[in-house]
């Protein structure tokens, strides 16, 4: 890297008397000096290392503040502070006012179809561009109270209550219309969901009866064709907020024997781990997100009904700036940077839209 150069202050013994044993030449030849730079280090020396651990790669679940030395790109890493920055701005309103609807879980803002739900119940489906909402065919059956996955392209609208008896019935959407398919195993109404398309999702939890009426844990997975009972909840709700993949994704909040939670649950593909807490306990809330380590989830009821905007970092929740409206039983659609919450009851039920655009990330930063 050539020569350094270095002031006379270099030279400044402890006595203040100048050293001219070595010559006031003012630079340091590059033989002289070991790991020159902050970047593409090999070693530390022992002092350093003991206190910067090298990762290959980044950490699983930094601290805020956490510094480490990614040994893949060479290069002293941060974690930021998790800024709370975001904001909620109006969006275009839907064609149709309506709440306990299902939202198709795209994880993008201009992917996403909203589909059925009160007020009264419908059969409407409506597609949003990031702009306005379009109405497309409708459902083949009335509901509300159902799950979503998918995007515009490819999706499903599943259970639910359509209107009177809860409901197995299985909806997919190709882009043009709705075609009835393969039922549920379990019927239920209040259920949750995710999914990519309309040949991969999971139906989760929800609420069954009567004769018999309670929250259940059941998840079953969707291939395509029919649906397969996977690993149940760990504790049995109804109304939570939801997004992810059938390999990657979060439950969070609902409502357990008529008491909002806050617990929050990690989807791994295979079985269900309770993780870090919302901050505020609530059923009915919207949710964004594309995997268990990231999510936005926002509005529900507490009572009364909620403003509050919270993101998960996979680590911890961290409450962010809240809804202009506060409102229950809305749809949600998006990512942690940019989604949307439409309809819902404030109360009245209402078509409005708000946009949530997130804060510049600082997280993972590089230092050198």
């Amino acid at each position: 890297m050539g020569a350094i150069t270095r002031g006379i202050a270099n030279n400044i013994l402890g006595n203040g008397a100048v050293d001219a044993t070595d010559a006031l030449s003012g630079t340091i030849p590059a033989t002289n000096i070991g790991n020159p730079s902050l970047a593409n280090l090999t070693t530390f020396p022992p002092s350093v290392d003991a206190g910067i651990p090298q990762v290959a790669g980044d950490p699983p679940s930094p601290s805020d503040g956490d510094v480490w030395y990614n040994t893949n790109t060479y290069k002293l890493k941060v974690r930021g502070a998790s800024a709370v920055g975001g904001s909620w701005s109006v969006g275009g309103n839907m064609n149709t006012s309506r709440f306990r609807h299902s939202t198709s879980k795209s994880g993008s803002k201009t992917a996403s179809l909203v589909t059925g739900g009160n007020s009264p119940q419908t059969v409407n489906t409506e597609t949003y561009n990031g702009t306005s909402w379009t109405e497309v065919n409708d459902l083949n059956t009335a509901k509300a109270q159902h799950a979503g996955a998918g995007t515009q392209a490819s999706a499903l609208a599943f259970a639910g209550n359509n209107p009177g008896p809860i409901t197995v019935n299985n909806e997919s959407w190709n882009g043009t219309s709705w075609t009835e398919v393969g039922d549920l195993n379990t019927s239920r109404r209040y259920i949750m969901g995710f999914g990519a398309d309309n040949t991969s999702a999971l139906g989760i939890g929800g609420f069954v009866g009567p004769p018999t009426s309670l929250n259940v844990g059941n998840t079953e997975s969707w291939n395509g064709t029919s649906w397969t009972e996977v690993a149940d909840l760990n504790a049995a709700k109804r109304i939570s907020g939801s997004s992810g993949v059938v390999s990657s994704g979060l439950l969070y909040g609902g409502n357990i024997a008529g008491t909002y939670q806050s617990q929050t649950e990690s989807w791994n593909g295979s079985a269900w781990t309770e993780v870090a807490d919302l901050n505020s306990a609530r059923e009915g809330m919207g949710g964004a997100g594309v995997d268990n380590t990231a999510a936005l989830t926002f509005g529900g009821d507490e009572p009364p009904v909620s403003v509050k905007t919270e993101l998960y970092n996979g680590t911890s929740w961290s409450e962010q700036n809240d809804l202009n409206t506060g409102r229950n039983g809305m749809g949600g659609d998006g990512s942690t940077t940019t989604a949307f919450a439409t309809g819902g009851d404030t109360p009245p039920v209402t078509n409005a839209t708000e946009e949530w655009t997130g804060a510049a990330s600082n997280l993972n930063v590089d230092l050198a």
